[in-house]
């Protein structure tokens, strides 16, 4: 070999080998899939965190406070729990606010104004940021949790709804109710990615932190279906035996259960995550919406627009029901894992709205 053609050879080998290390640093540094199989979403080899013992309820709740909360009195919607700032966001639906409440100060921080038929939300706060879907604008509005003012708006949702945050792709997942699909959006630029069509009426939309998946109910479908975060694409469908319009759901992550809200049938399903089987069905009052789980005392709670609040509590797999508040407007719930304390807020007590927090026993 030549000087010159050695010369050129070493160049190329060299190219070649930095173009590899840069595709496996890249690979190593690309967040992991989802592990959604035809037949599971819990990855082979997972095992469950070991659980402290939990005694069961002797009763369903107590009122220990009542505050009164601004604004008309007309109807609330979701909630989220920030337990780092020791706050709750509760979306005053017909008001077109969200409320900012403080749970150590039982106070109300601020009224966030500006978010027409205020719908889901959710807190980031690894970004610093509150997710609300402004529905009557056809918007998901971005708060900035350090000023607690608008900073963002992202339009392409016909009716934006439940919210999920998937922290390795750094995305936000929002049900588009009405369009039949979910919004992706770019949570360091705050800008849309793409509409993910699910094929029918999205319901609420939740993050699985163990298979990786975004998960959305397909209310019309009576499905669950898995979403790659990654590649922003369905990847698995799960027909839901018993289930008719199933809308609110929340993941037991640790016991691998998905907890699931049927409007259809009042019914409330319990799926096996590990076989993707429905493993019991129960009844709840009529119109179940939103649900609340604390996984410290293994206790499910469901919020129905008749008018009811409905506790469970899981012993083992099986979850029992301990009894059902009957309160006008509590179709909304949330619950602090930290103090296990429950918040309801309710549009209509004596001609203004109030929150009541309860403690379980």
């Amino acid at each position: 070999m030549t000087d010159g053609a050695e010369i050129v050879y070493r160049s190329v080998v060299a190219s070649v080998c930095a173009i590899a290390l840069l595709c496996s640093a890249s690979a190593e540094a690309a967040p992991p899939a989802c592990t959604a199989t035809s037949s599971s979403l819990t990855p082979a080899g997972w095992h469950s965190p070991a659980r402290s013992r939990v005694i069961a309820p002797r009763s369903v709740l107590t009122l220990v406070r009542e505050i009164r909360l601004p604004g008309p009195a007309s109807r609330f919607d979701y909630q989220s729990v920030d337990t780092g700032a020791a706050r709750i966001y509760m979306n005053h639906m017909n008001a077109g606010t969200t409320i900012v409440f403080d749970v150590n100060s039982s106070r109300v921080i601020v009224e966030i104004r500006g978010l027409n038929r205020a719908t889901g939300v959710l807190a980031v706060p690894s970004h610093h940021q509150v997710y609300v879907s402004a529905a009557g604008d056809r918007q998901v509005a971005i708060i900035d949790d350090r000023t607690l003012k608008i900073v963002s708006r992202v339009d392409g949702a016909r009716f934006p709804d439940g919210i999920a945050f998937a922290p390795g792709a750094d995305k936000i997942f929002v049900s588009d109710e009405s369009g039949g699909a979910d919004v992706v959006i770019d949570a360091r630029t705050a800008t849309r990615r793409s509409i993910i069509a699910l094929g029918g009426e999205a319901g609420n939309t939740q993050y699985d932190p163990v298979s990786r998946c975004v998960l959305v109910a397909v209310q019309t479908m009576n499905q669950l279906v898995a979403i790659d975060p990654v590649r922003e694409r369905v990847v698995q469908r799960y027909a839901l035996a018993g289930s008719d319009h199933p809308h609110g759901f929340v993941i037991d992550e640790a016991d691998r259960l998905a907890f699931i809200a049927c409007e259809g049938n009042a019914s409330l399903l319990v799926v096996d995550l590990r076989s993707m089987k429905v493993i019991q069905t129960l009844k709840v009052p009529d119109g179940p919406d939103v649900l609340a789980w604390d996984p410290g005392l293994h206790r499910l709670y469901v919020a129905a627009e008749s008018g009811a609040l409905a506790a469970f509590w899981l012993e083992t797999s099986t979850l029992k029901p301990t009894g059902v508040l009957r309160i006008a407007h509590a179709h909304t719930v949330s619950v602090d894992p930290r103090t296990h304390l429950v918040y309801v807020p309710l549009e209509n007590i004596n001609g203004h709205p109030v929150l009541r927090v309860f403690q379980p026993h």
